[in-house]
């Protein structure tokens, strides 16, 4: 339902952008002057950019621009989101910030006007837009299947500890208990952390830097000789819940073999999260997935 609308949105932004650009390009094509759209008296502005002696005096090369940059691309963008296809919403995001950069370049030759700040509004629209569609895209597509991962081993000496909102982490978990034949619990909590309320009533903790409260685990960490910790990046450091999970148990530990593996959308990996971590506990391996860029970082 929120790709739906997601998507519906920044298909009006896109076909308005394209559409406009398109007959604006055209008309600046059939009556190179600008009478058509009333611009013959805008083109001593241009006389600020490079090469205006012989770009800029008329609207041709203006037109040409205007249709390939906002209208073909806005089009193609507009089929691409109609055919369902990731890189429609990677380019419907993409051009609504060319759009901000070319009304940008218009601040700065033109005076003040109401159309400007228009289309620099719908293009920065577009482009957050574009983003949280791309976000619902991926999370709709989004594939997990615990009975996928035949290795999980109740009587090993391996524990994987997670947590996970959105199962992208939960994923990842699971990979590292399956190539290590460990078994597996996650963190809980009876916070709010699903769903989009659950989304900002989690970035709360993770602005703050505070723990959220976990439920006590099924198993007894005790038991297990390595503990691998696998936890979600909330505003550069590891996420509230498994900062409360390290914090109560750091005494048992710190006397444990323990590798981390953190899961983030950026491609760095944030040092303060490292730093948080080895604060309290001394780290065997660390490791980093990036869910939107496939990148794995290790150290």
């Amino acid at each position: 339902m929120k790709l739906k609308t997601h998507k519906g949105i920044l298909l009006f932004f896109t076909l308005f952008v394209g559409i406009g650009a398109l007959v604006g390009g055209i008309c600046m094509l059939i009556k190179p002057d600008g009478t058509i759209l009333h611009m013959e008296n805008m083109l001593p502005y241009f006389e600020i950019l490079p090469f205006s002696e012989v770009l800029f005096q008329d609207y041709i090369f203006s037109g040409i621009m205007l249709i390939i940059i906002n209208g073909i691309s806005n089009i193609t963008a507009t089929v691409l989101i109609f055919m369902n296809k990731k890189l429609g919403y990677v380019l419907g995001t993409i051009f609504g910030f060319t759009l901000m950069l070319w009304i940008i370049i218009q601040f700065v030759m033109f005076p003040m006007n109401a159309l400007d700040i228009i289309y620099f509004t719908v293009g920065c629209l577009q482009l957050i837009t574009g983003y949280m569609a791309l976000v619902c895209f991926n999370q709709v597509n989004f594939k997990f299947n615990e009975d996928d991962y035949k290795n999980i081993n109740k009587d090993s000496k391996t524990l994987v500890v997670y947590f996970s909102r959105m199962n992208y982490t939960k994923k990842i978990a699971y990979e590292a208990a399956n190539n290590e034949n460990a078994y597996i619990v996650g963190l809980k909590t009876k916070e709010r952390t699903k769903g989009i309320l659950g989304f900002w009533w989690c970035g709360r903790f993770g602005m703050h830097k505070w723990s959220m409260e976990t439920l006590p685990l099924e198993v007894d960490i005790n038991n297990y000789e390595k503990i691998i910790l696998v936890t979600p990046i909330w505003v550069f450091k590891m996420c509230a819940p498994m900062r409360d999970f390290v914090i109560k148990n750091k005494d048992v530990l710190i006397n444990k073999k323990v590798d981390v593996i953190f899961n983030h959308f950026n491609p760095w990996l944030p040092k303060g999260a490292i730093k948080e971590i080895e604060k309290q506990i001394s780290i065997n391996c660390l490791a980093s997935k990036t869910t939107m860029l496939g990148h794995t970082f290790k150290k």
